[in-house]
């Protein structure tokens, strides 16, 4: 219900609101609501208040204020030092902004009168009673607000007062309150009232058993504090520190003063509970303190920050090692991806490659490259799965896994982990430890690794594994599946000529206390050295030698025999004996039935001369010089092609009836195997059988099929350089390693002639000569 129009200043309200009956101390500072409070005082004294919406408005307009609001009698008013004025009003009576008639200096508004509207009496004195109830729970609950207050609310009878009364002593929203203002009609306003104090007694309730759970648990801590001292002073009166009791109290303030996550400590601390219970004469007792103490050695949340810089990374590597260009271009690809993905998520790199190639040295360029901490497990031997995962607890001696040792090493939860020899596992009755490795090289398992000893899981999800192998065919298949391999096949010459001169030499002289100005070594001297002293894929035995030579240079200068040694191809002899090795050289004249293979080892390439000869017999072929299968089915292949186009090659179509055939490859003593010699028998063969010299200048690879085709082959790079070497002037290669020219050094590719072949006639063609020796014919 509705009264007449009056106008009234304005004063917009922040995060307050007045109900009628309602008296309050104000302050009032904004410019407008200043003014409006003066317009006030120059006439009656009433002026209305009305909350705003938002209390972050400094500068509300009239959409930003509530409709309904208060108007209000000010009955006292102040002016403080710093501006604002303190006016205390008492509100009258509830009120609508009919509108707004000026907005300007201050707000003025036009409002209408609100009466509260009655219903059925008893409906209301049922109402009034049960909020009376309801507000004196709250009041025990809450004793924020006295009992007097109890007592001058119980006084009211007039349910819409009262209701307004109760309102003002809540600690309700603004939105809460300003609902019960804007409702005329009185039962629903008690209505909403009683249901609205149930709410808030509820969430008190709830705020009471929280809070004595608190007092309770701080109680608690607080007691066991107190013991701990009382416990900590009396031991120190007794002299009995160094006890049982120390050691729990050191482990405590540890466990304290660590940052492990708090499932950690929470079975740290149960641990340490069950360690002062437990006699220390127990054998318990030291399996509990070592399990401990592992808990806190090991880094949980320490971090290296990674700094991946390309040009940096291409540096280091480069200033480390010399040559394997395509392993560093892919090192430096895995790095970019790593810092675009910010993830170390990814393959598991794989070195795989002969001893002394810098597989080991590699892993930890790459750890410098990314400021990150190195740390190498080798897994040479491993046959216990324990040896991984841990031994349980609960037998004696029980330790973590080699990956958990690692971490502790590495103090840092991201630093580059080496598994070297990981090809060397093996496997028996007590597990199989390279399935246990399947969970470390996950990407999506190892954030939850779980070790037997350390039990709780730990995320290996941030370090950069770097696995190191030998042997591609010693991997176990689901191991090498989640390795992307990279393959160093070892140094060239060139290279390792390279490698000896900037690298090993220099540390050699610093190691054995000489200078440049004591001792030199010519190119010359060191590329005999290579050649005729080291047989390997890698440089360590180069290493050797070089010590060697400077121990030499060293005794020489202190004997004083002379000050200064000049190592050249003639002296070397004279220090380091005579040559170890011997590398294959071509041959001086054509000859028939001997051809100059290509052969690829571990230790590098080298020529191998492949001997056929012919005699009356029955048919026999033998083979000798220690074969392999491969190099024996080879044969067997080119025998079985001569055959059939033996009138097409103008060989007699019954010699294999008429004559015994003999084929033999030199240094029986040596082991040789591979798929590459086929096409080196089958030339051979036909020269010894034709009388057709092969060119001396001529060496060739390449596996044959019955049919006479040739198939590619591997280690061309290596092979050509034993081609150089040797003297040869000509290779025969497959088509199909066309591809493979450009990994040939410039220097060398210069000098030699590549004859690109994809069936034998070709080879035939460019490898024998056109006139028959009739000397060489049986």
């Amino acid at each position: 219900m509705t009264k007449e129009a009056t106008q009234l200043p304005l004063l917009p309200l922040r995060g307050l609101l007045v109900f009628p009956s309602m008296v309050l101390h104000l302050d009032v500072g904004r410019e407008k609501s200043v003014a409006a409070l003066e317009k006030a005082m120059m006439g009656d004294q009433t002026i209305f208040l009305a909350a705003q919406k938002q209390v972050s408005l400094d500068k509300p307009e009239s959409k930003d204020i509530y409709q309904i609001g208060t108007a209000a009698y000010v009955k006292q008013m102040l002016k403080l030092p710093n501006g604002t004025m303190r006016v205390l009003v008492e509100g009258l009576r509830r009120g609508e902004i009919s509108r707004y008639i000026d907005e300007n200096e201050e707000f003025t508004v036009e409002i209408n009168e609100l009466e509260d509207e009655h219903g059925e009496q008893n409906e209301e004195e049922a109402l009034m009673r049960s909020l009376l109830k309801q507000f004196e729970q709250y009041i025990n609950v809450s004793q924020k607000i006295t009992k007097e207050t109890l007592a001058t609310v119980t006084d009211i009878d007039e349910p819409g007062r009262l209701a307004d009364i109760v309102t003002s002593h809540l600690s309700l929203k603004i939105k809460d309150k300003q609902d019960l203002l804007e409702m005329v009609n009185v039962k629903e306003r008690l209505q909403h009232l009683v249901q609205l104090i149930s709410n808030e007694k509820k969430v008190l309730d709830l705020e009471k058993k929280i809070g004595q759970r608190v007092k309770t648990s701080m109680e608690k801590t607080q007691k066991e504090y107190y013991l701990r001292e009382q416990l900590k002073a009396i031991q120190k009166e007794l002299g009995e520190k160094e006890g049982k009791s120390g050691e729990a109290e050191q482990l405590r303030e540890k466990v304290d003063a660590s940052d492990m996550p708090d499932r950690i400590t929470e079975v740290a601390m149960k641990e340490l509970n069950r360690f002062e219970k437990v006699p220390q004469s127990s054998a318990e007792s030291s399996v509990i303190r070592n399990y401990i103490e592992w808990l806190l050695a090991l880094p949980w949340t320490e971090k290296t920050n990674d700094t991946i810089e390309i040009d940096k990374a291409q540096d280091i590597l480069d200033e480390d090692h010399y040559g394997l260009e395509k392993i560093k271009e892919r090192i430096l690809e895995y790095l970019a991806v790593q810092k675009l993905t910010e993830s170390i998520k990814g393959p598991i790199l794989c070195l795989v490659g002969p001893p002394g190639v810098g597989k080991t040295s590699l892993a930890k360029s790459i750890a410098r490259s990314i400021n990150r901490n190195f740390v190498r497990i080798s897994l040479g031997g491993i046959r216990d799965e324990a040896e991984i995962r841990g031994h349980r607890r609960t037998y004696i001696g029980a330790m973590p896994g080699r990956i958990i040792q690692g971490m502790k090493k590495a103090e840092t939860v991201n630093p580059v982990f080496l598994l070297d020899e990981v090809d060397k596992m093996a496997t028996d009755f007590r597990g199989d430890p390279s399935s246990a490795m399947l969970e470390v090289l996950d990407p999506e398992q190892n954030s939850h690794f779980s070790d037997h000893f350390i039990e709780e899981t730990y995320d290996l999800s941030n370090v950069l594994f770097i696995a190191t192998a030998n042997y591609v065919h010693n991997i176990p298949g689901p191991l090498m599946d989640r390795m992307e391999l990279i393959s160093i096949a070892g140094y060239t010459e060139v290279e390792k000529l390279h490698i000896a001169r900037e690298h090993l030499f220099p540390k050699q002289l610093k190691e054995n206390g000489l200078k440049r100005s004591n001792l030199q070594i010519r190119d010359e001297a060191l590329l005999k050295l290579i050649r005729t002293y080291t047989r390997e894929a890698g440089v360590r035995s180069l290493e050797r030698q070089l010590a060697k030579l400077c121990r030499k240079a060293a005794k020489i200068i202190i004997s004083g025999e002379r000050k200064r040694v000049i190592v050249t191809e003639k002296s070397i002899e004279e220090l380091l004996g005579k040559p170890s090795f011997r590398y294959g050289m071509r041959e001086q004249e054509n000859q028939v039935g001997a051809a100059t293979g290509l052969a690829y080892t571990t230790a590098g390439g080298d020529i191998l001369s492949i001997e056929v000869s012919h005699y009356p017999g029955k048919g026999k072929l033998t083979l000798t010089g220690k074969l392999g299968d491969v190099m024996q089915e080879s044969a067997q292949a080119a025998f079985s092609y001569i055959r059939s186009r033996a009138d097409e090659l103008n060989i007699d179509p019954d010699f294999h009836e008429k004559n015994d055939i003999h084929i033999h490859v030199p240094e029986g003593a040596t082991p040789k195997d591979g798929p590459s010699a086929g096409i080196t028998m089958a030339t051979a063969l036909v020269s010894a059988l034709t009388g057709r010299a092969v060119k001396k200048e001529v060496g060739m690879t390449g596996e044959i099929t019955l049919r006479g085709r040739v198939l590619p082959i591997g280690g061309l790079k290596e092979k050509s350089l034993s081609a150089h070497r040797a003297g040869l002037t000509t290779i025969i290669i497959p088509e199909e390693n066309e591809k493979n020219i450009e990994d040939i050094p410039e220097s060398v590719r210069d000098e030699l002639s590549f004859i690109k072949v994809n069936h034998l006639d070709q080879v035939l063609e460019h490898a024998l000569t056109e006139e028959k020796h009739e000397s060489n014919e049986r």
